[in-house]
């Protein structure tokens, strides 16, 4: 996932500027989202060692096995003005390290996804405790710019696309696995690069948020909760609740998500520039108390999403982060019955310069599949 030279270098100059600010002498960034964002170059981290170093006066650094050194090639970090150090086993690459950041560093900060694995040996060799560079890394990451904001839109456009085929795969007598496997393959159809997530809960499996699939066959008069994701080539993501009924629902549930719906509309007409990330939590709450439902949410509404499904800025209560046009992130408040049912709602927004753009807009009430017997 590269943009252009430019892009990147304008990135890695704000995280030289924060660094800094924070009086940090230099940050590691592993492989991971943090690393995407700022040279183009993907992979998870393995046991040798991936790494960028930004100091905020010297050159950029990026060491890397000699053997993976191959996964630089057609990214911005070929391009970009930074020195490349590679290493072979038998080869101390924390020394590496020690020679970018030169001097003696007295404080250095690592990206929050490196392991314990390169951070104990790194922090030993420069004789420093490591601290987290979350603060100096989020602050770019959270706001997007035009051509970060376009691919969203792509991903939330291909999420929707899924989501409207899932009441033809959505029925009485299939298994949840069935089901599931099924949208995994219309996610890839669509335009994602990869199913990143499939939850397929039904009846009681609804009442536990991060229920996956199970082989619980789906019934008559079920309501299941969908929520599916992945990312499109560019490496963005989309994330996006729905909930199903097979069938038609209770008077009784169909009021409490309907209620659910107002929530979740609440949360959304509460986004706008200035407003905290608690602000807009509190908004789907309140809605939720009303109707005696509050005990039956159970998690935050919302968490930021980009080229990590969950990253900053966090929909939760309490949370004082101000939004600012070009974040993005999650509306999902969610109602849970423990070995009865739940229901969730999820759009991605963005905030703009008055309000926010929902980029998810199939409906948001109760969606009906057909009943075994009306096959």
């Amino acid at each position: 996932m590269s943009f252009s030279p430019d892009v990147h270098a304008k990135r890695i100059d704000g995280v030289r500027r924060r660094a800094a600010d924070s009086g940090l002498d230099g940050v590691v960034v592993g492989p991971g989202a943090d690393l995407a964002y700022l040279v183009g170059v993907e992979g998870d981290t393995i046991e040798r060692l991936t790494a960028l170093v930004v100091t905020p006066g010297g050159p950029v650094t990026m060491v890397v096995p000699r053997m993976e050194r191959a996964r630089i090639r057609g990214t911005a970090a070929e391009q970009l003005p930074l020195r490349v150090v590679d290493w072979v086993d038998g080869e101390d690459p924390y020394a590496l390290l020690a020679d970018a950041l030169s001097g003696r560093p007295s404080r250095i900060a690592v990206s929050d996804g490196m392991p314990a694995l390169h951070t104990v040996p790194l922090g030993q060799t420069l004789g420093v405790r490591v601290e987290l560079a979350t603060p100096v890394l989020r602050e770019g990451r959270m706001i997007k710019d035009a051509a970060e904001i376009a691919e969203l839109r792509k991903a939330g456009a291909a999420i929707d696309a899924v989501h409207r085929h899932v009441p033809k795969l959505l029925r009485a007598g299939r298994t949840e696995r069935e089901v599931a496997a099924d949208i995994a393959s219309a996610i890839l159809a669509e335009g994602h690069r990869s199913a990143e997530f499939v939850i397929v809960a039904s009846g009681p499996n609804g009442a536990d948020p991060h229920h996956e699939v199970s082989d619980r066959v789906i019934r008559d008069g079920d309501l299941v909760v969908v929520d599916i994701g992945g990312a499109v080539p560019a490496g963005y993501n989309s994330d996006s609740t729905r909930t199903y009924v097979i069938g038609r629902a209770e008077p009784d549930v169909q009021r409490k998500v309907d209620v659910l719906v107002r929530a979740q509309r609440a949360a959304v007409d509460a986004v706008r520039p200035g407003a905290s990330a608690g602000h807009v939590d509190a908004a789907a709450r309140e809605v939720l108390a009303e109707a005696g439902l509050d005990e039956a949410f159970l998690h935050r509404t919302g968490h930021g999403i980009g080229l990590s499904v969950h990253e900053e800025p966090y929909i939760s209560p309490g949370n004082p982060v101000e939004l600012r046009a070009g974040m993005t992130f999650s509306i999902e408040p969610g109602i849970y019955f423990p070995g009865e049912w739940g229901a969730r709602i999820e759009d991605i927004v963005v905030v703009t310069d008055d309000g926010c753009e929902a980029l998810n807009l199939t409906p948001h009430g109760l969606i009906s599949c057909p009943a075994r017997g009306s096959l």
